[in-house]
C-alpha cells in the first residue's frame, strides 16, 4: 500500500478562521462559547453557542456563490480552500487524479427551514431556486470539485459527528489503494438554528449553562451536554512519493483508520465500549504503537455523561490501562464547541499540530474531577510533549465510532 501524507491544512471555527489562529487561541486556552446571536432565544432552554465570527467567506467564493450556498458549505470551502493553498498541489496533478472527500453531518440545514418558511408564509412561487443545491450534504463537495476541477471521486460521507473523520479515512484508503494521488478531504457544519437547537435540546443532548466558562466542561463531573459549535477543518491529502517529488511541505502521515459501528441505539454509545476500542485499536494497528514518545488522544469529548464515561473506557481497552494513564488525552471541543459532521476534520487539524509542535492542546474549563474519567486529560492548560503518535477519536449518532492515527514522517 502506498503512504499518505498531509501537504495542507485549513480551519474554519468559533475560535479563529485559520489555522494558526485557532491554534494560538488552543494555545492561550481560549473558547468561543457565547451567548447565540444569530437567532433570538427567548424560550430556549439552551442560550450558548460557539458561533463563527467575522468569517469573510467572499475570500473564497464569488458574490452569487455567498448567495446561494448554505452556511454549512462556506464554512467548508473556506477551510478547504486555506488547505489547497498551503499545499500548492492543483498545478502539479492531472485532473483525473485529484478527487474531494469532503463531508457534512446534516447539510443545508437552515437552508430548508429557510425554504420552507417562504413556503408557508409566501407560497410556492416564492421557494428559493437554489433551496435544492443548498440543502444538499454534498454541495461543499461538489463546489471544490467545480472550482478546483478535480474529476476524480467526488464524495461526501454522511455519519454523523464521525463524518469528516470517515471522509479523511476513505480518502486515505482511496490513495493507498491507488484510486487517487491527491483528495481534498474534511468536513463542515452548521446548524446553530431554531431547529436545530430546540431539536438538541428536546432530546437532552446540549447542555443548559447559562456562563459560558462552565458549559463544555468534557471529563467534569459537573457535565451536562455538549455545545454547539460550527465550521469546518481541511486536509489536502497526498502520497508520499508525488508530495516528494515536488517537495511539498508535508505535516505529518496518516498513519491509520478505522470504522465501526455499535448496531445498538440511534443516540446512545453501548456502555461496553467495544465498538469505540475496535475503532482505536485497528486505527493502532496500522500505525503501530511509537517506540519512542508519547501519544496524544484527542477525544471525541462531548461534555455529556454517556459519551465522555464510555470514551474513557474505551481508551483503556484500546490502550491498556498502564499505557492509557501514561497519554496525553485532551477534549477540543472545551474550546471550540461540538461542530458536529466538522468536528472530526477540525479535532484532526488539532491533532497534527499537537504533533507538529509538542504541545498538547487542554481540555478548559476542567474544575472538579469524575472518577470516571480519570485519565490525564491535560486540564485548562497546555502541556509540552514529545508527540510519536496522534491518535483523533469520532463518535456520531447511529453508534459510528471512527479513529484516525497521524505520525511523523520518517
Amino acid at each position: 500500500m502506498r503512504r499518505v501524507v498531509i501537504t495542507g491544512m485549513g480551519a474554519v471555527t468559533p475560535i479563529g478562521n485559520d489555522v494558526p489562529s485557532m491554534w494560538e487561541s488552543m494555545m492561550n486556552s481560549r473558547h468561543g462559547i457565547a451567548p447565540i446571536t444569530l437567532f433570538d432565544t427567548t424560550n430556549f432552554a439552551s442560550t450558548l453557542a460557539a458561533e463563527v465570527k467575522n468569517f469573510d467567506s467572499s475570500l473564497y467564493m464569488n458574490g452569487r456563490d455567498n448567495a446561494r450556498y448554505d452556511r454549512f458549505a462556506l464554512f467548508g470551502v473556506g477551510a478547504a480552500s486555506q488547505a489547497v493553498e498551503d499545499s500548492g498541489v492543483i498545478s502539479t496533478v492531472d485532473p483525473t487524479r485529484i478527487g474531494v472527500y469532503f463531508s457534512s453531518g446534516m447539510g443545508g440545514f437552515g437552508s430548508l427551514v429557510h425554504g420552507n418558511d417562504e413556503l408557508e408564509s409566501k407560497g410556492s412561487a416564492f421557494v428559493p431556486p437554489f433551496t435544492v443545491p443548498a440543502t444538499m450534504t454534498n454541495s461543499a463537495a461538489a463546489y471544490l470539485a467545480i472550482k478546483y476541477n478535480c474529476k476524480n471521486a467526488c464524495m461526501s460521507i454522511a455519519t454523523a459527528c464521525a463524518s469528516s473523520a470517515d471522509a479523511i479515512g476513505e480518502a486515505l484508503r482511496a490513495i493507498r489503494h491507488g484510486y487517487a494521488d491527491v483528495i481534498i478531504s474534511g468536513g463542515c457544519d452548521a446548524v446553530i438554528t431554531p431547529v436545530g437547537v430546540a431539536s438538541f435540546i428536546t432530546c437532552k443532548a446540549l447542555s443548559r449553562a447559562s456562563d459560558p466558562d462552565c458549559a463544555s466542561i468534557p471529563f467534569d463531573a459537573e457535565r451536562s451536554g455538549f455545545i454547539m459549535g460550527e465550521g469546518g477543518g481541511a486536509f489536502v491529502l497526498e502520497e508520499y512519493e508525488h508530495a516528494v517529488s515536488r517537495g511539498a511541505k508535508i505535516y505529518a502521515e496518516v498513519a491509520g483508520y478505522a470504522a465501526t459501528c455499535d448496531a445498538f441505539h440511534i443516540t446512545r454509545p453501548n456502555s461496553d465500549a467495544d465498538a469505540a476500542t475496535r475503532a482505536m485499536r485497528g486505527a493502532i494497528a496500522e500505525s503501530g504503537l511509537p517506540e519512542s514518545g508519547s501519544i496524544y488522544v484527542n477525544a471525541h469529548g462531548t461534555s455529556t455523561k454517556l459519551n465522555d464515561e464510555i470514551e474513557t473506557l474505551a481508551i483503556k481497552q484500546a490502550l491498556g490501562e498502564d499505557l492509557a494513564y501514561k497519554s496525553y488525552v485532551s477534549s477540543t471541543k472545551s474550546m471550540t464547541g461540538h461542530l458536529l459532521g466538522g468536528a472530526g476534520a477540525v479535532e484532526a487539524v488539532a491533532s497534527v499540530m499537537a504533533l507538529n509542535t509538542g504541545m498538547v492542546p487542554p481540555t478548559v474549563g476542567y474544575r472538579t474531577p469524575d472518577p470516571a474519567c480519570d485519565l490525564n486529560i491535560c486540564p485548562n492548560t497546555p502541556v509540552k510533549a514529545d508527540i510519536s503518535l496522534a491518535l483523533s477519536n469520532s463518535i456520531g449518532f447511529g453508534g459510528h465510532n471512527s479513529t484516525l492515527a497521524f505520525k511523523k514522517v520518517q
